[in-house]
């Protein structure tokens, strides 16, 4: 009924606008949430759009139920450009910025934890860890919750010393002692002892906001990824849980070593139609309590047309998407508005298909802007398909990809990063950032499944073997691409 889809709220794209909200209650339980509950994991890897701060706010809420002491380090607090505009060029120092900036996360991390003891647990504090108090009265009195200064003036330390005019021995000295914390290595095991009385967690989230894919933004994360590693090996009672997004970790070579030694640290967030089934059903279920009783299915077709096109309208929708949750809530939600504007009493086909429209149009604008800095002007490549058929033979694929990359379809200057290369080369690039499908049978679930997938639903592709490919029903709409 229409007065049961207005009360219906699937929640802020946003996490940190939902927390307060409903969040708590219709969160879904991942095994991602339990392995990272379960210490198991420590650093997590998402695409935008796929939970990463929901799970991080929710991890959060788990650590502070269990009296753990929890540091979080906001966004508004990282700053690229400051780090850009204040130290030298790497080249022009002569100086090893990711070994510089390891150094100093560790630095700043120790010394946040000895600050927040020193807050949560004075009195044990000054007994326990005497030193520790001495150095933090001696050195960091009244240090403020802004730690871009803390680091930045230690990086600026290193700075001196590798640039500065002193004499070498002296240099490679105390530039040791520097990267070896050699100021608070003393100090550590009476915070270590601390923790046996009371855990404590640095949670890190949001990382690219601002990122500027510079050469301080990289090596400020490359930083932060090995400080991380070290500070959780010293004990279990200490530990820093980091959520970073996928694209801006694949455009860190200096990561992909320390991924290939860490894998087991390591969470990639995936989803599945039964799991952004349940996403949604719970915020439905939470929206409507007198709904409570009933089944999954039963509640999903109280708000929802059963079938769209003889496909079911869940498989509809989920298939508009590249498996991020932040996709499904943002159709849902349009289409509701949609729904309520024509009085309708079920979200129907004219409500979902009106909606796509929109959702087409700003999730193909959407993903350009996810990989700008590693593939600038992609709007202008996907441009090039507009109104072309859905479904192409692998001849046809190539033939239009040889096309963009000599310049027979113009795609703008920014777009060179394609020049030089071949057809196999824009094919892989445009299935890895789910703009293409690959048809395949080996995957195929049942009957009623189409066969053609994507990087959000199979991993293990050998594209060279793939004879034909379909443009992905999210980018359709928008582009004019005519169906089958």
């Amino acid at each position: 009924m229409l007065e049961q889809i207005k009360k219906v709220k699937f929640g802020a794209p946003a996490a940190e606008r939902d927390i307060n909200q409903g969040l708590k209650e219709y969160f879904v339980e991942t095994g991602a949430f339990n392995r990272l509950k379960e210490n198991k994991k420590s650093i997590i890897l998402g695409n935008r759009g796929t939970g990463k701060s929901a799970l991080m706010k929710m991890i959060i809420e788990h650590y502070r139920k269990n009296s753990t002491i929890v540091i979080e380090m906001f966004p508004e607090d990282y700053s690229y450009e400051l780090l850009q505009s204040t130290l030298v060029k790497e080249n022009d120092g002569s100086w090893a910025k990711v070994s510089a900036y390891t150094a100093s996360w560790k630095y700043l991390i120790w010394v946040l934890i000895m600050k927040e003891y020193s807050e949560k647990m004075n009195m044990v504090f000054k007994t326990t860890a005497k030193k520790s108090h001495v150095y933090l009265r001696d050195n960091h009195k009244g240090v403020t919750n802004n730690f871009m200064d803390l680091m930045i003036s230690y990086l600026k330390r290193i700075e001196g010393l590798k640039i500065g005019a002193y004499e070498a021995g002296i240099k490679t000295k105390e530039l040791q002692g520097l990267y070896k914390l050699e100021e608070i290595n003393n100090l550590i095991p009476e915070i270590i002892e601390l923790s046996n009385k009371r855990q404590i967690v640095i949670i890190i989230d949001e990382l690219d906001k601002g990122w500027d894919a510079s050469e301080d933004a990289k090596a400020f994360i490359a930083g932060l990824f090995q400080a991380s590693i070290s500070i959780n090996q010293h004990t279990s009672n200490i530990k820093v849980v980091l959520s970073v997004r996928k694209e801006l970790h694949d455009n860190i070579p200096s990561l992909y070593e320390d991924y290939q030694k860490n894998i087991d640290l390591f969470e990639t967030l995936e989803w599945d139609d039964e799991t952004l089934f349940n996403l949604i059903v719970k915020r439905i279920r939470y929206s409507i309590p007198e709904l409570k009783n009933k089944s999954d299915k039963d509640i999903w077709n109280t708000i929802f047309i059963e079938k769209i096109f003889e496909q079911k309208s869940l498989n509809y929708i989920v298939s508009r998407s590249l498996y991020r949750p932040r996709e499904i809530i943002q159709l849902c939600t349009e289409a509701q508005s949609r729904a309520i504007e024509k009085r309708s009493n079920l979200i129907d086909i004219n409500a979902i298909i009106t909606a796509e429209a929109k959702y087409s149009e700003n999730r193909t604008k959407d993903i350009a802007a996810e990989y700008k800095f590693q593939y600038p002007d992609l709007i202008n490549i996907f441009e090039a398909f507009r109104g072309s058929k859905c479904t192409m033979t692998r001849e046809e694929l190539e033939i239009l990809c040889l096309q963009i990359i000599s310049g027979e379809i113009k795609t703008g200057h920014k777009t060179e990063w394609i020049t030089k290369q071949n057809e196999e080369f824009l094919i892989n690039i445009l299935w890895q950032i789910g703009f293409l499908t690959a048809r395949t049978t080996v995957f195929l679930k049942n009957e009623n499944c189409d066969n053609f997938f994507g990087p959000h639903q199979v991993s293990l592709v050998n594209l060279s073997n793939i004879k034909e490919f379909s443009i992905h029903p999210m980018f359709r709409l928008f582009l004019g691409i005519r169906e089958q």
